[in-house]
């Protein structure tokens, strides 16, 4: 990490950690019995640490100017390290918050382990820690690779990543102390809001000093996905958190925005963070890994352009169908119905692009645990983007919304889709990053395909066979007009599925720590190899001659 930094950018380094540590102090003193206070400390012992981090590889070597000539993968190779720890911490919180659901004790009475707590740990954990981790790795390497272009400095890839991590880690420590603004994955509060701007604009420079580096005349469909994924992410971040801080000691505040206005700008943000997180970012990853697996060529790249730009177009327009049958005017919920029916033409080209271009390599896909990943990756895909446009439908959606129809919709999308991509795409990747023929155990990697296929499908059905008893029996009335059900039997009827879904995340969960293993099995393989290499180097020749003959 730190060899490869030239002695400027050690001390660049050096200042920007000084100064972290400083506003951290500033948080600490500022927030005395308050949650910023505590967030303080936090930024202090983070900045700290990677100070001295950067004070122990301070004297070494200057980097070889020779590394010019090849990419810089250090980062990437980092971030799959992170990604897959924010995968077992986040699918870990998940499995707790669905037996949660089916034993409500499981809190044991501490504050911090409540449902409405431990609930954003999950789901930031997963999306933000995991998914934005698995973004941000791959986005590094394929960037290089379709630029023909290394990243344009040493120091502004780690200051993204390790910034982007101290985000995750503010936000969710938030969490269990009691910290949110209470808005669906937009959570945490002002402060670390606008770390995280600071970070994003590093992280698009960098997009746009590498790219205009490139010796590639040409820009791959890929970085136009990873793009959009990061302008417009930005620009939803900021509108989204606009917010006044009770004080600068505080960690509260309150959104610029109010009543039906405040609902709108939220779920703008929070249909397009699906849309251009959970989407764009990972068909970017789809884009470049699944046809350098099969060994083929994209299907259509004019069907990828035009995918984007409906995509792009079309998904801005769709978050008002979260609001149906509320305050927010009649004509804004149907523009945002409207928009979500047409959205299946330009998910599904991208689906559907994805699956042809396996068209003469399904052997692989048979023979090849990691390509078949990516392949179930894309089917889910299309299954959920068709079930979106299904629900967003006014008379469905008042069968299937506050169901847990929507949790299976969502968890088909971020199992099935995300989650598998990003699976597929390390598998392909580690190898390559560590120099190795092949993962440490290819069994390990099908055992892993299993269990997850296995997990998401008991998941998924379970919430979508749940979701559509709710919204029935929630509808069910009597001869004399009142309700069939009470709310508490609709909840009993449920104890079966959320036991299932509990089992299912179980399964998925296992399925990451096996992926963990064989991803830190594979690399320590490599290290030993490159030990022995450089041990045998330092051998004379005469005596390695020796040794390889036995005697």
């Amino acid at each position: 990490m730190v060899s490869q930094l030239t002695l400027s950018e050690r001390q660049y380094a050096l200042v920007i950690l000084v100064l972290a540590a400083l506003c951290g102090l500033a948080m600490a003193a500022g927030g005395r019995g308050d949650p910023l206070g505590v967030h303080g400390i936090i930024v202090m012992i983070y900045s700290v640490a990677l100070a001295f981090v950067v004070m122990a590889g301070y004297y070494t070597p200057k980097p070889d100017p020779e590394r010019l000539s090849h990419y810089y993968d250090d980062p990437t190779k980092f971030g799959i390290v992170l990604t897959m720890i924010w995968a077992v911490f986040g699918m870990f919180f998940g499995v707790w918050v669905a037996a949660l659901l089916a034993w409500p004790d499981l809190t044991f009475d501490a504050a911090w382990a409540s449902f409405g707590r431990i609930r954003p740990v999950h789901t930031t954990g997963i999306i933000f820690g995991f998914g934005g981790n698995a973004l941000i790795a791959t986005s590094y390497h394929v960037l290089q690779r379709t630029s023909r272009a290394r990243l344009p400095d040493q120091l502004s890839p780690w200051f993204v990543l390790l910034g982007y991590n101290l985000f995750c880690i503010l936000a969710v420590s938030g969490y269990f102390i009691g910290v949110t603004q209470s808005k669906e994955y937009a959570e945490p509060e002002w402060y670390a809001d606008i770390w995280l701007v600071v970070v994003w604009v590093v992280y698009f420079l960098i997009y746009l000093r590498t790219l205009a580096r490139r010796k590639e005349p040409h820009i791959y469909v890929a970085n136009w996905y990873y793009m959009a994924f990061i302008l417009v992410v930005a620009i939803l971040h900021i509108v989204n958190n606009l917010a006044v801080p009770i004080s600068w000691g505080s960690a509260k505040s309150y959104s610029l925005f109010s009543g039906v206005q405040d609902a709108m700008t939220q779920w703008w943000y929070g249909h397009n963070a699906v849309a251009f997180f959970l989407t764009a970012g990972f068909l970017g990853m789809m884009y470049y890994y699944l046809p350098k697996r099969a060994g083929r060529p994209i299907f259509s790249y004019r069907l990828s352009i035009i995918s984007f730009w409906g995509i792009t177009f079309f998904y801005m327009w769709a978050g008002s169908h979260h609001l149906h049958y509320t305050a927010l005017p009649q004509w804004v919920q149907t523009l945002g119905m409207s928009f979500s029916v047409m959205l299946l033409v330009p998910s599904w080209a991208s689906a559907g692009n994805a699956l042809a271009t396996l068209n003469g390599a399904w052997h692989k896909v048979r023979d090849d645990a990691t390509l078949r990943f990516m392949m179930v990756a894309a089917v889910f895909y299309g299954l959920a983007t068709f079930e979106g446009s299904f629900m967003a439908i006014r008379p469905v959606n008042s069968l299937s919304h506050y169901t847990d129809w929507t949790v299976g919709h969502v968890h088909a999308g971020t199992l099935g889709w995300n989650s598998m991509i990003v699976f597929g795409a390390l598998y392909a990747l580690v190898p390559w990053m560590w120099k190795r023929p092949a993962m440490y155990s290819p069994k390990l990697v099908e055992v892993h395909f299993w269990l997850a296929l296995a997990g998401a499908i008991v998941y998924v059905f379970a919430m979508w066979n749940s979701g559509i008893i709710q919204g029935l029996m929630w509808r069910t009335y009597t001869e004399n007009g009142t309700l069939a059900y009470s709310f508490l039997e609709t909840v009993e009827a449920m104890h079966p599925y959320y036991i299932a879904r509990a089992f299912g995340g179980l399964l998925f969960l296992i399925g990451a720590v096996v992926c963990s293993y064989n991803i830190w099995m594979t690399i320590r393989q490599a290290r030993s190899d490159l030990v022995r290499q450089k041990e045998d180097a330092d051998v004379p020749l005469f005596a390695r001659d020796a040794v390889q003959a036995g005697e």
